[in-house]
Parts: structure tokens; sequence; C-alpha cells
């Protein structure tokens, strides 16, 4: 691939903000993509966009002259918004940038996938785990309509995917993403003890990235060739608890079936697919600061 120029969709966004520097710091052109007013101060260009709109999300796309997108700017709290709005932000965002990237011939697009694909933290029955540490293949059993709205993310990139004239399509199943402050408010501060994250913990593995190491992946994404359209787990290295992982694993998951080591406070989720295809792993641990 020949890439030079990357649109980051939803930049004004935490997430989208550090991949835009991300991709700047690598020597690359960007457009900030977002509805609303700049709030970032990386992109070399901005094109204000209703990403529900097919004909802006084809327009901004097509006038930011670039070679690829990551699209960022779906709603990343459902809670605040009616159900059908929540699914549609990433449903039918996510299918007009596929569209337009695919009828503009760009080379690669990444989208927002997460954690909550196997349902996890907005719905009311237990995250379903079958085996540990979960990995791409793993069941996806989402109910909640952002989770919904997820793993119809994915199935427009396999969708898409399957296009002889289509992007390659990554989609990062991103955990929570924190920045240094963050990570010390919600995490180094706080009790780590499995009582006190149990119930919350247990619905989203004990996972977490740091939103550096979430930028990093996006432009490994970009980077890297392969065909058609494939799933990304992105989580840190390590839990977000002071129990050992085989731990959490006897007493969080009992019956689901343990295949890897769960050395000391290892993941439970595998990034091995990530390190293996895109030549990505994680560096940062709430443990260090």
């Amino acid at each position: 691939m020949s890439i030079d120029r990357v649109a980051v969709t939803g930049g004004n966004g935490t997430i989208g903000e550090a991949i835009l520097r991300e991709f700047a710091d690598a020597g690359y052109e960007t457009v900030d993509i977002a509805r609303g007013k700049r709030r970032e101060e990386v992109a070399d260009g901005y094109r204000t966009t209703d990403l529900l709109d097919a004909g802006e999300t084809y327009g901004s796309l097509a006038a930011s002259d670039a070679d690829a997108v990551v699209h960022m700017g779906t709603i990343p709290w459902p809670r605040s918004h009616p159900e059908h709005v929540t699914f549609e932000s990433n449903a039918m965002s996510t299918y007009h940038v596929l569209e337009a990237a695919t009828e503009l011939g760009l080379e690669a697009v990444v989208l927002p996938s997460s954690i909550n694909v196997m349902g996890a933290d907005f719905q009311s029955a237990p995250t379903d785990v079958r085996y540990l540490p979960v990995d791409e293949d793993h069941p996806l059993t989402p109910r909640d309509p952002y989770a919904l709205g997820k793993q119809t993310t994915e199935a427009l990139g396999d969708g898409f995917g399957r296009r002889p004239d289509a992007p390659q399509v990554a989609s990062l199943r991103y955990p929570w993403v924190a920045t240094d402050e963050r990570l010390r408010e919600r995490i180094v501060e706080t009790d780590r003890s499995l009582d006190a994250v149990r119930e919350r913990g247990r619905s989203t593995l004990f996972s977490y990235l740091h939103v550096a190491d979430a930028a990093t992946i996006a432009r490994r994404a970009v980077e890297t060739d392969f065909d058609g359209h494939e799933a990304f787990w992105a989580v840190a290295a390590d839990t977000n608890v002071d129990p050992p992982s085989k731990r959490l694993a006897a007493e969080c998951y009992p019956d689901a079936e343990v295949r890897g080591s769960l050395d000391g406070n290892e993941s439970l989720i595998s990034t091995d697919k990530a390190r293996e295809l895109l030549g990505w792993e994680p560096e940062r641990s709430w443990r260090e600061y």
C-alpha cells in the first residue's frame, strides 16, 4: 500500500485526537472529520461532517483526499442517548464510511469495535465467557443496543471485506481506554482488590488500555497489508486488579475452560493475533504509575 494521508473521524474525541497525533508524529498528513467545532490542534485539515448523512460522509472523505480512514466518530457512552440513536451511531455511520471508502478507492479502513461485542458493560446478563484467555474466535453474545451496534460494525466489515474492490478493513476491539490522568484517577488511586471491583470488572474481563497504545494499533492496522476484514483485540497486557489472573479465572469464570497459562497478572484477553499480524503489542501498564 501507498498511504500518505489519513482521515480520522471523531478526531475531536480523546482516542481520535491521540490517533491523529500518532499518524502526524509518524510523518502522515491528517484530516479530522467530525461534528461541530474543531477542538484539536493536530490535524492538517478539518471537515465538519454529520457521519449519519451518507452524502456528507462521502463528500468529506472525497475532499480530504485521504488514502485511508480511521473511523472513531461514534457515540462512546450509550447511556446518555436513546437506544435507537446509539445503535444508529454505530451501524449507519460505519456503513457510510465503508461505502464511501470503497467508492473512493481508499486503501484501508479501521473501525471502532469494542469489548462490548461480548456483551460487557451495558446489559443485565453476565458476560458469557466460554474459555480463557478470550481470543477473536470466542462466541459473541451481545444483547443491548450499544453491543449490538458494535457487532453490526464487525459484520459490515466482513461484508465489505468480501468485495474485490474494497479496502482492507480492521475492527479494533477496545476496552475502556484511558489517558494518564484517567488511569491514575480510576485505577491507580483506587482499591484494586477483587472485592472492590468484582461486579463490573467481571463484565469487562478486568481489561483496559492506555490511549497511546490505542493509537499505535490503529496506525499499525493501516500500515500492515492483509486481505479482507480482520478483528483484533486491543487491550493492555495485564488486568486492572491486584489479584493474579488464575484467581480471577477460578473465582469469576468457574465454568470457563482455561487454555493458557494466565501467569501473574496476565490479561484474560489474548492479543496474539495483533502481535502476529500487525506487529503490535501494548506497552503501558497502570502498575508503572
